[in-house]
């Protein structure tokens, strides 16, 4: 049996990805020139709102990656098939996700990010307490929505020269610093944004903790069935489970 690869989209889940990026890409266009001419960038809260943003979007990209990776089984309907198997296959084959179109990288967490915006937008923005949120916003939707892309970006051996260069600046997830999540049992470095949140989470246990009360109130083990997918991979060639480093 030979490695298990992502699913393909179909016509239909193509064309909705495509609609979806679209959506998103000018949705969050419309809310930058919203801020920017509507919104004295000078005050003081204007930064912190932003960078406060960027962050939370690193911090949701590792909650989601740890839940997707932890818990529920890859048969699970709907979510199973279309959230839960993705990221088992990426630990068993990460480099099939470097053959993935941009569509179909980026459209399901575009289609997430547009009723944000859309809420972000209806929002009155220079009230003391909206205008926060909206920069908030905006920043959280503009890196949260290119999550997997800068997760792809951080498997390429040499990806574009722009993202080479933040990533070596630390803004983007580095392929050094992914590197660290796809050694076994995946259980570290869940954050694929910028990376900033994933030593400060590890060295205070979050994510452990977090699966300790999880099992504590539902006798659930983490990572439960990652063995039993696994098996159902292994290499032809060697009987050996057919895991390769990214």
């Amino acid at each position: 049996m030979g490695l298990p690869v992502h699913y393909e989209l179909t016509p239909g889940q193509a064309a909705f990805s495509c609609a979806s990026i679209t959506a998103a890409s000018l949705l969050l266009a419309w809310l930058g020139v919203r801020i920017a001419t509507s919104l004295d960038l000078w005050q003081w809260w204007v930064l912190p709102a932003f960078a406060s943003g960027l962050v939370a979007a690193d911090f949701g990209s590792g909650l989601v990656h740890w839940a997707a990776d932890t818990w529920g089984r890859d048969d699970y309907p709907v979510i199973g098939p279309r959230l839960l198997v993705p990221f088992r296959v990426h630990h068993i084959n990460p480099d099939d996700f470097l053959r993935r179109r941009f569509i179909d990288t980026n459209g399901e967490v575009a289609a997430i990010a547009a009723p944000v915006l859309l809420l972000l937008l209806a929002l009155p923005i220079n009230s003391s307490w909206s205008g926060p949120i909206v920069v908030f916003g905006f920043a959280f939707c503009g890196l949260g929505a290119l999550t997997n892309q800068i997760h792809q970006w951080s498997h390429m051996p040499s990806p574009p020269a722009p993202v080479r260069a933040l990533q070596a600046c630390g803004v983007l997830l580095g392929r050094a610093e992914h590197t660290a999540h796809h050694a076994r049992p995946y259980d570290r470095h869940y954050c694929i944004t910028t990376g900033w949140c994933n030593r400060p989470l590890d060295a205070i246990g979050f994510f452990r903790r977090l699966e300790s009360a999880i099992t504590l109130l539902t006798g659930v083990a983490p990572r439960h069935d990652d063995r039993r997918y696994e098996v159902r991979y292994r290499s032809p060639v060697t009987g050996q489970d057919s895991h390769c480093a990214p």
